[in-house]
């Protein structure tokens, strides 16, 4: 009996150490705390707004040749058709390029992302490296960014020590909204009596490029 206890205290033991081994953020979270991030996001749907305008645009002039030159091809010559078909070819092609530069793989907005965006995800990043390192974890996973996690325990929820790393004050979300919600701290979420102040929903996540309309 006594050496079953034994056996039973050390699986405990090692369990109990082999829980510490891992830990988790929610990048949401984290997020809606970095004013930079916030920032970054709304210009970045500025510049896609206005690109996409652009490219809208040229489809629209496309669209105003091709009527026009339906409703004059009859009084067109062989010569003169084949001119106006191929301008109205070449400015869609110019169009297509254009929405490709702009919005394709390691497009213009690809490259404005990682400018602007991934030096902030890599001030995340570096926090968690050295919270994890200085807590012993092992394994940290990101809760936000479609992880396989049926259940988390809160104790190994390690956002709060990363804002807290990063100088910022964990429950003070930066981006703005009209839904109320309360900011409160992961830790006041699952044990205390937090304080209750109007604030707003996060709505961006580490995965936020701006995407396009495509045009055919």
């Amino acid at each position: 009996m006594k050496k079953l206890l034994y056996i039973l205290f050390f699986a405990l033991i090692g369990q109990a150490a082999w829980a510490q081994k891992f830990g988790y953020v929610d990048s949401k979270y984290i997020l809606g705390h970095v004013q930079a991030y916030q920032d970054a996001q709304s210009e970045l749907d500025k510049i896609s707004a206005d690109w996409q305008k652009e490219i809208e645009q040229k489809y629209e002039s496309i669209e105003k040749m091709e009527k026009a030159f339906q409703a004059e091809k009859i009084l067109l010559t062989e010569e003169m058709k084949k001119k106006r078909e191929d301008e109205i070819n070449e400015k869609r092609k110019e169009a297509r390029e254009l929405q490709k530069r702009r919005f394709g793989v390691e497009g213009d907005l690809f490259k404005k992302r990682e400018e602007m965006v991934k030096p902030i995800q890599d001030e995340i990043y570096t926090a968690i490296q050295e919270v994890a390192s200085q807590g012993g974890l092992m394994v940290v996973f990101d809760k936000a960014n479609d992880s396989n996690i049926l259940y988390s325990n809160p104790k190994h929820d390690i956002s709060d020590k990363v804002l807290k790393k990063m100088g910022l004050k964990p429950g003070e979300t930066t981006d703005g909204g009209d839904e109320e919600t309360e900011e409160v701290t992961k830790e006041q979420k699952e044990g205390g009596k937090p304080e209750s102040k109007p604030g707003a929903g996060v709505k961006n996540d580490m995965k936020s490029p701006t995407g396009a309309k495509k045009r055919p």
